[in-house]
């Protein structure tokens, strides 16, 4: 099983970021690149935390080996003896030979380090370019990077410098790349214990209130008010950068040197303005004689850019606002049948996706009631009282963790008591659920948050690729800090536990901390302890009542803005659902018609062709006969045929004379005026 657990892992966690990539980019339209660069940012960092739980057991057993190999006097020198020599040490089941794991976290941590630091921001300001051309984007990314880039690299230089001048100081290579590796921790430390704060109380908050039907509702009615003025917002800018659009392709006609910028931006419209647009291949004009003002190529490179966020943002919300009014009715739907006799979910609407035949054997009716309004809340008290009690246990252990005699960690108690009796199964559950927990509680933060609208992940394939990418910097920024936390909550890490023991295999890819003593004494050891006064300021949300005096609208149960929005939210639900009865009762009366008056038509249709055959097979019949005894039958039938084909024929009330019969003129129904006749102009009111 040497490396077994490690590829399997290996392979779940990329499936796992694929699917989560898919739920939230598109593959279809977005770029290839952008969705190979979040995918590799995001499995990587996913990566990181599903792995090292099998680098702290493979440490646990090289140290019990090591224990037990050595002598006593061995024990007290360079590494300590964690248990007596005679005891054998049992191979764990996820053993990694040695030599494997350093060479892993090595090529994982720069990996994605030289994703977060280079890679992803260059390609931000890439995918947000208007530019038409490869060049101009990176013409424009290297432009927007350079102050970006130039900052570290003055930091650095300068820091260098002082190094260099500095005689007192006499670092090497590896001591300057560990004061790199800790710079970059620390800033993602900082953002991390903010993260970490807000949901260590979000999460089992939410659980909680999801087990509440009424508060639940007033929150999506209080979403849909929110999102129809976002939804009436981007149809207003989209409308507005379409004018501009259609006055650009109006000026600039087909043999303008930019006329293929502006093909490549209505390209990006949508069909419908591409339809109503147009463009102007008919008019020629000759630019060098006329003196006439058209915009440059930078102008058309804003405006391309600018057609790309707003159409992005007009079918994220389209989507939002659909996805939004099926969640509003199914709670609705859930709130009439708590008190149904009959114990069986009914829906007002039905499902416009084709279920799964398993999923419907199995979740009948009956069930869907029972878990919907009897068991379902309960299983969300059960689990917010779980993460809860997880939550309490994290801000305990962050709190004491620099503590050694005693050790206060919860965490790190659970460890070294598995530790002793080397119960390998019960290490890494521990330390999965522990770091999976923190992982949780830090990312859902990151899938939360919402800068504006310049980063937002929404589901169903609504993010672009500015917010992929930034999603890929920050998890790659705040996976090392947070399993540096992890080991330091656990003890596992020296530079906490101040024990000469051997170190894992991801922490000796970081070098040794001591080089900068102010941050491993002080800096990690301290600053998690803000972790409390931002769970106290999550739990009387301090953040939300700021926004809502700031103008930005949170739900917040005692404001009179909440209370309108309710209001406002209830009533779009209720005609949107009135809107989508009239339409079901429409499609229903269509099929019950198609249903009592199909088979009539059909057969109305069948005696009719019918019919059709038994002339054709008579009219056969006489063509074989002599002509001359049907000769007035057949010229009836050809005159009732012109004259069927003359009804369409335009009428003249001008002309000056009309014979009475078309067939019988001699000139058919073209006069010398060039006009068509069908009647008299003197017999037109004789029946009058």
């Amino acid at each position: 099983m040497s490396g077994a657990a490690l590829g399997l892992e290996i392979v779940f966690v990329f499936f796992l970021a694929l699917f989560l990539l898919h739920r939230y980019g598109d593959f279809k339209k977005q770029h290839r690149l952008v969705i190979v660069a979040t995918l590799l940012a995001w499995y990587l960092c996913f990566l990181i935390v599903f792995i090292l739980p099998l680098d702290v057991s493979t440490t646990i057993y090289n140290r019990c080996k090591l224990a037990v190999n050595s002598s006593p006097a061995e024990g007290n020198g360079s590494y300590v003896t964690l248990a007596p020599s005679k005891q054998k040490c049992f191979k764990p089941w996820s053993y990694i030979p040695d030599g494997i794991m350093p060479i892993f976290w090595r090529v994982v941590y720069w990996t994605s380090q030289f994703l977060t630091w280079i890679l992803l921001p260059f390609m931000q300001s890439y995918a947000r370019s208007g530019g038409f051309s490869i060049t101009g984007k990176i013409k424009t990314a290297l432009i927007e990077n350079a102050i970006y880039y130039g900052t570290y690299l003055l930091i650095f230089g300068a820091f260098l410098i002082y190094v260099a001048v500095n005689p007192n100081f006499n670092l090497q290579w590896n001591q300057l790349q560990t004061i790199g590796i800790a710079a970059a921790n620390t800033w993602g430390l900082f953002l991390l214990v903010l993260l970490l704060g807000y949901g260590l109380v979000e999460i089992p908050r939410s659980h909680w209130n999801g087990a509440k039907r009424g508060y639940l509702l007033m929150k999506t009615y209080f979403k849909a008010a929110k999102l129809m003025t976002e939804k009436a917002d981007a149809e207003e800018n989209l409308e507005d950068i379409m004018e501009e659009v259609r006055k650009v392709s109006e000026s600039i006609k087909y043999n303008h040197p930019l006329r293929k910028c502006v093909d490549t931006i209505l390209k990006k419209c949508p069909t419908e303005y591409q339809e109503r647009m147009g463009r102007n291949m008919d008019d020629y004009e000759d630019f060098d004689e006329r003196q006439n003002s058209y915009p440059s190529e930078k102008s058309l490179a804003k405006l391309h850019k600018q057609v790309i966020y707003s159409v992005q943002r007009h079918r994220r919300t389209q989507v939002q606002w659909q996805i939004l009014l099926e969640q509003a009715f199914y709670l609705e739907d859930v709130a009439k049948n708590e008190s149904s006799a009959t114990r069986q979910f009914v829906h007002t609407f039905h499902s416009q996706e084709p279920e799964n035949k398993i999923i419907q054997y199995f979740y009948t009716p009956t069930v869907e009631w029972y878990w919907e309004c009897l068991l379902r809340p309960w299983f969300y008290r059960v689990l917010a009282v779980v993460l809860a009690t997880f939550s309490v246990i994290v801000v305990w252990s962050e709190c004491t963790f620099f503590s050694t005699k005693p050790v206060l960690s919860l965490f790190a108690v659970f460890i070294q008591l598995a530790e002793k009796t080397y119960n390998y199964i019960y290490i890494e559950m521990a330390c999965f659920l522990t770091i999976f927990f923190l992982s949780i509680c830090v990312y859902s933060t990151v899938f939360r948050i919402r800068v504006f609208n310049y980063y937002y992940l929404a589901s169903h394939h609504q993010t672009d690729a500015y917010s992929l990418l930034f999603s890929g910097m920050l998890f790659c920024r705040l996976t090392p800090p947070l399993c540096l936390n992890f080991l330091g909550l656990t003890h596992m890490d020296a530079t906490i536990s101040h024990k000469n023991t051997q170190p894992t295999a991801y922490t000796s890819i970081m070098g040794s901390m001591r080089v900068l003593s102010f941050i491993a004494d002080g800096f990690y050891i301290y600053y998690p302890m803000l972790v409390v006064i931002l769970c106290i300021a999550t739990y009387f949300s301090l953040g939300t009542r700021c926004l809502n005096l700031l103008g930005f609208q949170q739900f917040m149960g005692d404001s009179e803005m909440t209370s309108d929005l309710i209001d406002e939210g209830k009533e779009l639900i209720r005609r949107e659902k009135r809107k989508r009865q009239r339409q079901e009762e429409g499609e229903n009366r269509r099929r019950e018609w198609k249903e009592r008056y199909g088979n009539r038509d059909d057969s109305t249709r069948s005696r009719a062709v019918h019919t059709d055959q038994k002339e054709s097979s008579f009219s056969e019949t006489n063509a074989n006969r002599p002509l001359s005894k049907y000769t007035r039958s057949n010229g009836r039938t050809e005159r009732d045929r012109i004259e069927l084909l003359q009804d369409a024929e335009p009428l003249d009330f001008n002309a000056d004379s009309v014979n009475d019969d078309p067939l019988e003129s001699d000139s058919g129904r073209y006069q010398p005026g060039g006009r068509y006749l069908s009647m008299s102009r003197s017999k037109i009111f004789d029946d009058v």
